[in-house]
């Protein structure tokens, strides 16, 4: 967010929370990007605060509502308080649970898997409208084409990023395979070390597809220890994952930090993971 919509956004976290009789003196910036992540005290409140257009919220609360009902690894919603979406001076402000984080070192490969094969079986007794995975794709193939958004790409870069995407999701569309609801980003910033164990976050992603598309979002070694995986798959989706968000970094409105540094080393990446698995037939 840009420095003064922060602004705006904390004071509209801190006065939905006062307004339900909570205590605020103070509220710290968690994580800025698309949307505010804040903790609020002394009542140690979790807050989300987005802009009302992107209206990402309701469904986010609601899904995280029924994922913890059946015993999944997801974030909390705070239970000092309803449940629900709370607007303020054109945002939307959501209130979670804080978690203090537990420091015991990295997060092992078979524990990461446990909790997202675990996530993925709470996912599969859902039926909620989402995305498909390959909206995604689209949505970053028209960005590597429209040069006005993506000014700084280089002709031979930009065809690159465009026979990935466009190849890899006819490949994966291809293969056939079981599909279902998945988290859409569970790499290790959407996953909190806690007391309680391993939880997820950050649920507005969501969007179905096959478990490979979500293990690709994960380290490497998760990979090996989750069931039934098929590792062809889960190498296409990794290149693909790897297109998606270097297409992301080369958005002239991108405010990633050192994104554009990313986009070229993750545009490295992606030739030497082709040149590795024999191009994945990218150019059919």
């Amino acid at each position: 967010m840009q420095a003064s919509e922060v602004r705006r956004a904390v004071a509209a976290a801190m006065s939905v929370a006062s307004s339900l009789d909570l205590a605020v003196d103070d509220a710290t910036v968690l994580h800025d990007s698309n949307k505010l992540t804040l903790r609020l005290l002394p009542c140690d409140v979790l807050a989300r605060v987005a802009p009302i257009a992107h209206q990402v919220a309701r469904f986010e609360v609601e899904l995280a509502q029924r994922l913890a009902a059946s015993g999944c690894p997801v974030a909390a919603l705070e239970p000092r308080v309803e449940p629900r979406v709370y607007a303020r001076d054109g945002f939307e402000v959501t209130l979670w649970t804080y978690y203090t984080p537990v420091t015991l070192g990295q997060v092992s490969p078979a524990d990461y898997a446990d909790a997202l094969d675990r996530l993925h079986a709470g996912m599969r007794k859902l039926d909620v409208p989402t995305p498909h995975f390959t909206d995604r794709v689209e949505q970053a193939r028209q960005l590597v084409a429209n040069r006005d958004r993506t000014p700084a790409l280089a002709d031979a870069d930009r065809e690159l990023l465009g026979d990935t995407l466009r190849s890899l999701r006819r490949v994966i569309g291809e293969h056939g395979g079981a599909q279902q609801l998945l988290h859409g980003e569970p790499h290790p910033g959407n996953l909190l070390t806690t007391k309680n164990g391993l939880l997820f976050i950050d649920l507005e992603t969501c969007c179905r597809g096959p478990v490979e598309f979500d293990l690709a979002h994960a380290p490497e070694e998760v990979g090996a220890h989750y069931p039934g995986v098929d590792q062809d798959l889960l190498r296409a989706c990794r290149i693909l994952v790897l297109a998606v968000i270097t297409t992301w970094r080369w958005d002239r409105g991108d405010q990633y930090p050192n994104g554009r540094r990313l986009g070229a080393e993750w545009l490295g990446q992606i030739r030497a993971a082709l040149d590795r698995d024999g191009g994945l037939d990218t150019h059919g």
